[in-house]
């Protein structure tokens, strides 16, 4: 859970947090996606050093190291070169080493050879390196965080919201938090509403979206905050007292006004008590489940509804 506006409702609202990746060109897809291709050192060694899978793009992303891997084996031009010729001579864009951090000193090695680093997490990096024609086409790492939030109470126009613990000890805010790697936004605003105020609920729609630059919660990078509406399932709060001091029921109309909220809850406040004199269905963003381009894969698209035959 993190540092982001909340408050639960009647018809609650809760914020969650996920990954949104810059949108950057990416390069053309190349022909043969996901085959696997490796290559062989020019010193006699018939097993390949590296083995790298071919993404749709026609980059090769090598994340398996061989067990007696070192730093001096990365530095051998008769490995490293070699197997980089050899992709550019098969047309591949892009070469991205996952580098384990048991394994950190590669890292240095690949340097030597024009990898820079593109991201890393808490057990690895990973460094890049663009092999096709011009400057290069990567695209950067993730670069937003995103939050949701939502409203609906015992009484129909309450919203439940939270005395934030960690910095704003005297202001309001609707519960929520950052989203897991993977996890919808439903899912996250359920969770962290949850896990605030003991209240459990269900996803209704998505109200509206705040994004903010230079955010100093994510590490100066861009913030997204998606504000939802949930239902309640259950009354009784249970205040958690690692980042909560207090949590209550208040009316929409009230909230709305209240100088100790912040500027965007008492805007959702105001959107949500609009949503219950005209009906949600002016204000509601609904969620559709649409099939990605890859198999398999499934995304959710919100949008207002259309009319019937649109």
């Amino acid at each position: 859970m993190t540092a982001l506006t909340r408050a639960l409702p009647c018809s609650m609202t809760a914020l969650a947090t996920h990954t949104v990746r810059r949108a950057v060109s990416a390069p053309r897809p190349f022909p043969g996606c996901a085959q696997l291709v490796g290559f062989t050192a020019q010193s006699g060694l018939t097993a390949p050093l590296l083995t790298g899978e071919v993404d749709r793009f026609g980059g090769v992303t090598v994340r398996d190291f061989p067990a007696n891997v070192s730093e001096a084996a990365l530095l051998l031009v008769s490995h490293v070169t070699d197997s980089l010729s050899r992709w550019r001579s098969e047309g591949r864009t892009a070469a991205w080493l996952h580098v384990p951090l048991s394994l950190s000193r590669l890292a240095a090695a690949a340097a030597v050879h024009g990898f820079a680093f593109h991201h890393a997490r808490r057990d690895a990096a990973v460094l890049s390196l663009w092999l096709g024609p011009g400057e290069s086409r990567l695209p950067g790492y993730a670069t937003h965080q995103v939050g949701v939030a939502g409203k609906r109470g015992p009484r129909g126009g309450d919203c439940l919201w939270i005395n934030w613990y960690e910095f704003l000890p005297n202001v309001w805010k609707f519960p929520g938090g950052l989203s897991d790697p993977g996890e919808d936004i439903g899912a996250t605003a359920i969770r962290e509403v949850f896990e605030e105020t003991g209240v459990q609920s269900e996803f209704r729609s998505l109200l509206c979206i705040r994004q903010q630059h230079n955010h100093p919660g994510a590490f100066g990078m861009s913030d997204m905050y998606l504000i939802c509406r949930l239902s309640p399932l259950t009354y009784d709060v249970s205040v958690c007292p690692h980042e909560c001091l207090r949590c209550d029921w208040l009316g929409v109309a009230e909230l709305a006004e209240r100088v100790d909220a912040t500027p965007i809850t008492r805007r959702v406040a105001s959107l949500l008590r609009y949503g219950l004199e005209q009906g949600f269905s002016s204000v509601d963003l609904s969620r559709e489940d649409m099939p990605a381009v890859y198999t398999g894969l499934i995304y959710q698209l919100y949008h207002r509804k259309l009319p019937p035959g649109h």
